[in-house]
């Protein structure tokens, strides 16, 4: 059993299964997204008497809710009992174009010298870390969900939205790769 979830399942497996779901979402009158689920949070926690945003029956969501805390339990879970000892398999190039920028690799999924509590007080880390991830919250709220939720359920809708947001998100990527990037490393 921990070899299946060790890894990678080949797109024939993960490809219908995420299909199956969205399937179900749609005859249930459901839609996925994780970015959602904040809303809920700050709605539980009582932000709706101040700001009218918030001010909604998040019980409605609470099947959302579950997801997330379950698949926050599933990584916690996942990284502590069944951590892998080999280290991400990553293209020599990207290596050493990481290296050229002096983030070196450490064979884990985020380079360790930019995720860390430590570079909270660096201006490189202040800005991936406190602005990078204001700006992908903000984000994903102005434009109605993260990149998932608009790829996957939003364009399995055909929701022209969700079109647009996704063509979005791949110019932003591009932006942030060959221009923000250069600049802040």
């Amino acid at each position: 059993m921990i070899e299946l979830l060790t890894q990678a399942w080949p797109w024939y497996v993960s490809g219908p299964l995420i299909a199956l779901i969205m399937f179900a979402l749609l005859v249930a009158g459901g839609n996925f997204g994780v970015s959602s689920t904040l809303r809920s949070f700050c709605s539980i926690g009582g932000a709706g008497k101040s700001i009218e945003f918030f001010d909604f029956d998040w019980k409605a969501q609470i099947w959302n809710i579950v997801f997330v805390i379950g698949a926050i339990i599933g990584g916690f879970i996942a990284q502590t009992f069944i951590p892998n000892p080999e280290p991400l398999a990553l293209s020599s190039s990207t290596i050493n174009d990481l290296a050229a920028l002096g983030i070196p690799f450490s064979g884990g999924l985020a380079p360790e010298t930019l995720f860390k509590w430590s570079s909270l007080f660096t201006f490189q880390g202040f800005l991936v870390l406190v602005v990078g991830g204001f700006l992908v919250g903000f984000g994903t709220r102005w434009a109605g969900g993260c990149t998932s939720g608009h790829a996957i359920s939003g364009l399995s809708n055909l929701q022209v939205p969700s079109l647009i947001a996704v063509i979005g998100f791949f110019l932003g990527g591009l932006f942030m790769t060959f221009i923000l990037f250069q600049l802040i490393f």
